[in-house]
């Protein structure tokens, strides 16, 4: 009667995890164990051990190898090793999460291939309740986002790579039609679902970010350039985080905050330098930035729960502001 082959294992139970890493690494020692060396040192069976080199081949793509001659197992590929990153619990929720942040980049061409490549990682690791687990009580909730261009993606992150310089239209709001740029790309930023390019524009003299949702043509030139010292974005932003915005003037802030907004404001780094005092009625924040414009919303969403002091300019802007919803209201 023909007996059926066992299927191979598709993942990793919990107490095996600690014993594969041990048959790793008595193979890596160059020690040729076989599987009675194996199953002593494991203390298991002999079977055991024989499903968890098949695992190891079959799942972790090991390249084990039996030598007859000196009847053990070794590594065709002297320097392979089990990747140490997965040998605790923690590692595996921390990979869970990975996952699960990678759907902010939903919308880009890297999501897929890099799921693909988190899957192919955690897989072979996780038992169906772990990934039960992982995938439905650790979210990251949706949020509005801008769908990017392949092509443009693929441009893009050609310059970056090659520091060769990029060509493109671009839409910039308030102008009435495409505008030919001629960008020395530095990074690409990532801010509440929208992916940016902040570059040097050879037209302008100067760093400006470009949302590569308005980007169209981009070509990339056979000119290179060398990158700057001080080419990274978080010295433009001048050491607050308010995410993608570029000012040229350095302002020092002093706004008040008030009701159920102080504990929300209280409890989050917004620069470098922020100091907090409290008030009577709420608390006082004061710190440096040159996003001023990213300031100005941050205020102005937090209704009359939030009063700047500090600079002048924003105090009269949020004014003006204040009057024009009033006016459009009715009131």
């Amino acid at each position: 009667m023909k007996t059926e082959k066992k299927p191979s294992r598709l993942s990793l139970p919990k107490p095996a995890l600690h014993r594969i890493y041990r048959i790793d690494e008595k193979i890596a020692s160059g020690t040729y164990p076989n599987s009675g060396d194996l199953a002593r040192m494991c203390e298991t069976s002999i079977s055991t051990i024989s499903r968890d080199i098949e695992f190891m081949r079959d799942s972790l793509l090991a390249p084990i190898e039996y030598d007859h001659f000196k009847r053990g197992y070794y590594y065709s590929q002297k320097t392979f090793r089990l990747p140490a990153g997965f040998t605790g619990a923690e590692n595996l929720l921390a990979l869970g999460m990975a996952k699960s942040i990678l759907s902010l980049y939903r919308e880009t061409p890297i999501y897929e291939a890099s799921v693909q490549l988190l899957e192919s990682i955690i897989a072979p690791i996780t038992s169906d309740g772990n990934r039960d687990w992982l995938e439905n009580r650790i979210i990251v909730p949706k949020t509005a986002s801008v769908k990017v261009q392949p092509e443009i993606w693929k441009t893009i992150v050609s310059g970056l790579k090659e520091n060769r310089i990029i060509t493109f239209d671009y839409f910039k709001a308030g102008d009435n039609d495409f505008q030919n740029r001629r960008i020395r790309p530095y990074q690409l930023l990532f801010d509440s679902g929208v992916w940016y390019l902040y570059g040097f524009s050879e037209e302008r003299k100067a760093v400006r970010v470009f949302s590569l949702s308005r980007i169209k043509n981009a070509v990339l030139t056979k000119d290179g350039f060398s990158l700057p010292d001080n080419f990274d974005y978080n010295e433009s932003a001048g050491n607050s985080y308010f995410g993608v915005f570029i000012g040229q003037e350095k302002n020092q802030f002093s706004i008040d905050f008030y009701e159920e907004v102080v504990l929300y404001t209280t409890e989050r780094q917004w620069a470098a330098d922020q100091k907090f005092t409290n008030t009577e009625d709420g608390v006082n924040i004061k710190f440096t930035s040159t996003q001023y414009d990213k300031v100005l919303r941050w205020v102005l969403s937090y209704g009359c729960n939030a009063i700047p002091r500090k600079p002048q300019k924003l105090v009269d802007d949020w004014k003006w502001h204040v009057k024009y919803m009033k006016k459009n209201g009715g009131a």
